[in-house]
């Protein structure tokens, strides 16, 4: 964008007025071009933002769901809504996060023997479910070079704590192989459940200094990469991860990458109510979570997978793929805001009868604001399929099917378009087939759709998927079909 400033009067009058004719902005003074070059970067970042859409980090490196499911329904069989460290770690390593090793002492022989399998130095910290802030009651000792330090340090951390805590209950003491980066960052990632919009990812600088700093971001997931980078920038601690004081610059993407796969964790462990890995130490060659606390409570069983989370994320479970007699293989997978020049792509290629029974109306382009509409949707009120195919290295769309949850949040309008060379195919139908188990799946009771009355292959098809044909009272030209799809 341009913007220009002619600060004066008389002399500058005939410079102002030659670009407002061309429409360009100007100003007699520099703070409002200021501001006005403000508010068009913020508009560019916010439609940034409202085009993302986060995708499962499944295909990459998928996380043991399961296995972290089991270690938190452990817990809270044993009515513990606190998790201990090891079972934090576990759960953060289930979703490929990196941790520090971590095994527990119960005695300081017992101490002496794992520091010296775990090799040394090594870090000692309480291991108690009634201990938070572990360095405030002296449940810390780091950078242990003997096993007469280890020893020593067994019986001072277990001295200091129940001094401060006498009534806390103590597992023994935490042991872990002394994370040793010389160039490492220590940084917080939390989560906390926010009673309006769930789960809350924070980040800031981490270490024993965290509750003083108060340097904290918050985004809620899910994430990807450009909002975990903009988590990350929103932050004081962003300025010293680059090249700092003769030390190299942090693995950005490493950094990310946990992140993600945090987000990832609360979409898929409702369960979570709270999260504080801190430190999270990074350096040039990685990241590694060195202590983890998480608690969990007990939910309610929902139809909706993701109904915790204020925004869906991409529903990676959804896609499937379909093989067509000559190898040709259909992806059916829910639609997403980078599909806008596939659709438009495909609807341009409609022929004029199919974009007439489709919209019902002529139609030669998608306008922008619809094409905005139907591929950034909420997958919470609407899903949309797309079905695409490879065609010389490029991806192409052959079929979309789309349903809208109507107001009453019982019922829902659907639509469904072929490409003209893939009609009679059966990819209509297997489209539908789709579109209507995910939205019985949702919990959906019923299905409308509104088709003109010419259009005589869409009333056949549709009825014989089940649907209930009946006249427009208000509109003779169109016909209304309902499906139950609790029957």
């Amino acid at each position: 964008p341009l913007v220009t400033c002619f600060m004066g009067e008389e002399m500058v009058t005939p410079a102002r007025k030659l670009f407002e004719a061309a429409g360009i902005p100007t100003f007699r003074t520099p703070e409002p071009a200021v501001e006005l070059f403000s508010h068009i970067s913020n508009y560019y970042r916010n439609q940034k933002l409202l085009a993302q859409t986060p995708a499962s980090l499944t295909e990459l490196n998928p996380p043991s769901i399961e296995s972290a499911r089991l270690v938190i329904e452990t817990a809270l069989n044993e009515r513990r809504k606190v998790l201990n460290e090891m079972e934090s770690k576990a759960i953060l390593a289930a979703f490929r996060i990196p941790i520090a090793q971590t095994v527990v002492a119960r005695s300081a022989t017992e101490a002496m023997v794992l520091a010296e399998e775990l090799g040394l130095p090594v870090a000692m910290k309480i291991d108690s479910l009634d201990v938070t802030h572990k360095s405030d009651v002296g449940g810390v000792r780091l950078n242990l070079t003997s096993l007469a330090a280890v020893r020593s340090a067994y019986q001072e951390i277990l001295e200091g704590v129940r001094r401060a805590h006498p009534n806390a209950a103590i597992n023994g003491v935490a042991i872990e192989p002394m994370v040793r980066k010389p160039n490492g960052r220590e940084l917080m990632v939390g989560v906390t459940r926010d009673p309006v919009f769930g789960p809350v990812i924070t980040f800031g600088e981490g270490g024993t200094r965290v509750e003083v700093q108060k340097d904290r971001a918050i985004a809620l997931p899910p994430l990807n990469s450009y909002l975990a980078h903009d988590l990350i920038r929103s932050t004081r601690v962003a300025s010293y991860l680059g090249e700092f004081r003769n030390m190299p610059p942090v693995n950005m993407e490493a950094l990310e990458l946990v992140l993600l796969r945090v987000s990832e964790m609360v979409c898929e462990l409702p369960w979570i109510t709270e999260l504080d890995i801190n430190p999270l130490i990074i350096d040039e060659n990685g990241a590694v979570a060195v202590d983890a606390r998480i608690v969990a409570d007990n939910i309610s069983p929902t139809a909706d997978r993701y109904d915790h989370m204020a925004i869906h994320p991409y529903p990676q479970h959804l896609i499937t793929h379909w093989e067509q007699p000559d190898g040709t293989d259909v992806t059916i997978r829910p639609i997403k805001p980078e599909d806008a020049d596939l659709e438009v792509e495909f609807v341009r290629n409609l022929s004029a009868e199919t974009k007439y029974f489709r919209f019902m109306h002529t139609m030669r382009e998608l306008p922008p604001a619809m094409v905005v509409r139907l591929t950034q949707i909420d997958y919470d009120r609407e899903m949309a399929f797309v079905a695409t195919i490879v065609d010389e290295g490029v991806e192409v769309e052959v079929g979309v099917c789309r349903y809208a949850v109507n107001p009453d949040g019982e019922s829902c309008e659907f639509a469904v378009v072929v490409a003209d060379d893939w009609q009679h195919r059966g990819l209509a139908r297997r489209l539908m087939g789709v579109l209507i188990e995910t939205a019985r799946d949702r919990g959906l009771i019923y299905m409308n759709g509104v088709f003109l009355a010419n259009n005589e292959r869409m009333l056949r098809f549709v009825q014989n998927l089940g649907f209930v044909l009946s006249n427009d009272p208000e509109d003779s030209t169109v016909k209304l079909g309902v499906l139950s799809l609790q029957d």
